[in-house]
């Protein structure tokens, strides 16, 4: 299904979308569904036909091949059985797999501002436990309905050729339980929502914890941790708890209808025996019709929690795919190629929320191909969101930023960040090794590739002296590594990588002062030819940049050379002196 019609479809549509790819399998599962409700229909009719001419009349052979048939079609009921519940619910997996894959691809289209508002835990509670939910309905919500309404329907017509006035009353019964399952579907369809909403904020909590256990240990506050913890388990416990309410009014209530159904049997069929209008054998093939009645009504309570699940989880599925990204490519954009690397910052201001306090104000800005600029300044002035809005993770508010002439607006967001290489202070790694840490720079690059971005990024050494080399595990977001050497990691990314725009965002600020002096020389060596933007803390790291932009307060207040702003005794000689003071 195409994004667009997310807007507009309803959540039946959207579901059954997912069926037609596999529309194969699903016929085969409804095939074999009709032949076992057919199979079930059966029995009763045969029973009735043994009481009445084959054991009256002591037909022996003709009742145990009538025994041999009816064990020969039970035992094909077996073999279509096992076709749907093996093929049945490979078919929901597959339903599955698809939604997921459709909600991973829209995740990766939404922009940096709906990370920074969404919790990972409650995202990752939609991909997985809210889908596995969908899974089951897709395999067993058409099922169930349809083995129901055959056997049901199959039941009644016959029941209507032995005695239609017992089978009136057992349909005008039909009816009342409808509206019973349809209000209790409502209000466990609800509490089935709110279990979810919970659950996805516990396993966000749960998230939260486990990344910051260290810093929980470290500050002793494992105790604070235990009670937070426990607040949102009680939450889920209490809308769990509204769930099975709902769903115990409804099983209270299906339990007491379908006991009823055979005492009303019994009750008007005793009756039109007493008045000579039904005959034993009739009442005994209604209630074992009643039997195969009651076996679908059952499937369907199953069925009603079931779609209740399903359908909230299909109703977040589609919520969350109907949001639209921030940033979007037109239609129109352009590939960027052969950049050279001029950057034109044209009165850009920005701010995180369209209501928030501007981040930046009216900032200009004109980099020349090959150029180093050094972004400087105290913390929160806007280094980082000038520079994060080059690669356009977020949107300039009013003004224009262009690469090469090319709004960044106008070209593929793709080919704009291929062009550009991003290393942050915030290192993030892959629970990989090392080998496939770097080559997530560039993924088809060779091993020889890797290991020279390796020993240009100054990390060489270190990885030949861990036990498995370049096949070392580093751990959840490289927790088994030191902060240096993840940093040094992340920049092996960059040299391998090799864009023609550079952005360091503090990209030495982990390492030792031996070890980055070392890595500056590798990135006086990368940024040859290259623009780059560096934006630091330590002014000893940027001296050697062709320019010094100062960021305060969302503004350029200076630009120039080292020594033009030293000279100039404003703020960077500000920041220099104290600097030089501490150190």
């Amino acid at each position: 299904m195409k994004k667009r019609d997310f807007q507009n479809q309803s959540l039946m549509r959207i579901f059954l979308s997912y069926f037609r790819p596999h529309l194969g399998l699903f016929t085969l599962d409804m095939a074999c569904a009709l032949l076992i409700s057919l199979i079930d229909l059966t029995f009763p009719y045969v029973s009735r036909m043994c009481l009445y001419e084959l054991i009256p009349e002591s037909k022996y052979q003709a009742f145990f091949v009538v025994v041999a048939l009816l064990l020969g079609a039970y035992l094909i009921r077996s073999c279509l059985q096992y076709v749907v519940c093996y093929w049945g619910h490979t078919f929901g997996v597959l339903v599955e797999a698809d939604i997921r894959k459709d909600l991973f691809s829209h995740l990766q289209t939404l922009s940096f501002g709906f990370y920074d508002k969404n919790r990972t835990g409650h995202l990752m509670s939609r991909m997985t436990a809210e889908l596995f939910d969908i899974t089951e309905l897709a395999h067993h919500g058409p099922e169930d309905v349809f083995i129901s309404g055959v056997t049901v329907v199959g039941a009644i017509a016959i029941m209507f050729t032995i005695q239609w006035r017992l089978a009136l009353v057992m349909l005008m019964m039909i009816p009342i339980f409808l509206i019973v399952v349809n209000l209790n579907r409502r209000n466990m369809s609800r509490a089935s929502k709110r279990v979810k909403q919970t659950t996805a904020g516990i396993n966000a909590d749960i998230e939260s914890s486990i990344s910051g256990m260290r810093t929980a240990k470290a500050f002793s506050n494992e105790n604070a941790e235990s009670r937070k913890f426990e607040g949102a388990n009680e939450r889920f416990k209490v809308s769990k708890g509204e769930f099975y309410r709902a769903m115990a009014r409804f099983n209270s209530s299906m339990e007491f209808f379908l006991c009823i159904l055979p005492v009303t049997v019994i009750a008007v069929g005793g009756l039109l025996i007493m008045d000579g209008k039904m005959t034993y054998v009739d009442l005994i093939t209604f209630s074992l019709y009643t039997s195969t009645f009651i076996n679908p009504m059952r499937k369907l309570s199953t069925l009603s929690e079931m779609l209740a699940n399903g359908f909230a989880g299909l109703g977040r599925f589609a919520e969350l795919m109907r949001i639209e990204p921030d940033l979007k490519d037109k239609p129109d954009a352009l590939e960027l190629k052969k950049v050279k690397g001029k950057i034109d910052v044209e009165s850009v201001s920005f701010s995180y929320e369209r209501d928030d306090t501007e981040v930046l104000h009216h900032v200009s800005l004109h980099v020349q191909p090959g150029e180093t600029i050094a972004v400087v300044g105290p913390s929160g002035g806007g280094k980082t969101t000038l520079c994060s809005l080059i690669p356009r993770f977020y949107d300039a508010v009013e003004g224009s930023i262009a690469i090469d002439g090319h709004d960044v607006r106008d070209v593929t967001q793709q080919s704009l960040r291929r062009n550009i290489g991003v290393v942050q202070q915030d290192v993030f790694l892959f629970a990989a090794s090392i080998m496939e840490n770097i080559r997530y720079g560039r993924p088809g690059a060779s091993t020889d590739e890797v290991i020279a971005a390796a020993k240009r990024a100054e990390i060489y050494d270190d990885i030949m002296a861990m036990p498995e080399g370049f096949d070392t595990y580093v751990g959840e977001r490289g927790a088994l590594l030191s902060g240096g050497q993840k940093q040094r990691i992340s920049i092996a990314r960059i040299f391998l990588k090799n864009p023609p725009v550079l952005i360091l965002d503090e990209a030495t600020s982990a390492l030792d002062s031996v070890t980055e002096a070392k890595i500056q020389r590798a990135f006086d060596e990368l940024a040859k030819g290259r623009t780059t933007l560096i934006i630091a803390h330590r002014l000893s790291t940027v001296r050697s940049a062709s320019r010094i932009l100062v960021v305060r307060d969302g503004v350029i207040s200076e630009e120039g050379t080292h020594e033009e702003l030293l000279l100039r005794d404003g703020d960077y000689a500000q920041l220099y002196k104290t600097q030089n003071l501490h150190g």
